[in-house]
């Protein structure tokens, strides 16, 4: 299979991208771009295709000024254009296992019946890991490869992004609605268009030599 892009465009795309500290607020993404992106999100694979997210767009001014309180003063998240909320699906249930399993059914075009491998094997796992302690960490592990495919997209696309761990986890559940919830917040991330005198725009990426990180084998 060929090549969807060329090599050097992706490579270009990434060295572009940076986490933009100075989002320009007058600039909004365009409709269709916004679409993309957010299929991107969609389409993010996840641990036994569980999808245990979901994710909070947020472009309302009130409730970005809300959520940049609760990210110790952060402008990114009340000046760019779109600003994502990641939240994960704590205790991951049963519930959840039948209604991923509805929607194969739907999708797929199978039975009910032919899933019950699959079933059996999917709640074995989850009742390990809630036993080990780790159920909840798996799932936010998740999280973040939903968000690796934002930022990607995002640079290929020529949108700007800033995602952002320095927030108050309790404070944006509760802004969203989400205190008590089967829900909670893990990372954000800002969208939209860097300022022209963003000075960390025109910076030298600082990473290690391939050949420290990447090993050949």
């Amino acid at each position: 299979m060929s090549s969807f892009i060329p090599p050097a465009q992706l490579i270009a795309a990434l060295q572009w991208r940076y986490a933009v500290k100075k989002f320009d607020p007058t600039k909004k993404i365009p409709a269709a771009d916004w679409h993309a992106l957010e299929q991107s999100l969609v389409l993010a694979p996840s641990s036994i295709g569980l999808q245990p997210w979901k994710f909070f767009v947020v472009t309302d001014a009130a409730v970005k000024a809300q959520l940049q309180a609760a990210s110790y003063r952060q402008s990114q998240a009340s000046e760019c254009s779109h600003f994502v909320v990641f939240s994960v699906r704590r205790n991951l249930d049963a519930e959840h296992v039948e209604r991923h399993i509805r929607r194969m059914i739907e999708v797929l075009g199978v039975t009910e019946e032919s899933l019950a491998k699959f079933r059996t094997m999917t709640l074995r796992n989850l009742d390990r890991a809630r036993e080990a302690g780790t159920l909840d960490p798996w799932q936010e592990h998740q999280i973040y490869i939903a968000l690796g495919k934002f930022l990607a997209g995002a640079a290929l696309l020529g949108i700007d992004t800033c995602p952002m761990e320095g927030i108050e986890a309790s404070k944006y559940d509760e802004i969203l609605g989400l205190a008590g919830s089967d829900y909670g917040t893990v990372v954000a991330c800002a969208a939209g268009y860097r300022l022209a005198d963003d000075k960390y725009a025109t910076m030298q990426k600082v990473r290690f030599k391939t050949d420290d990180v990447v090993v050949r084998i």
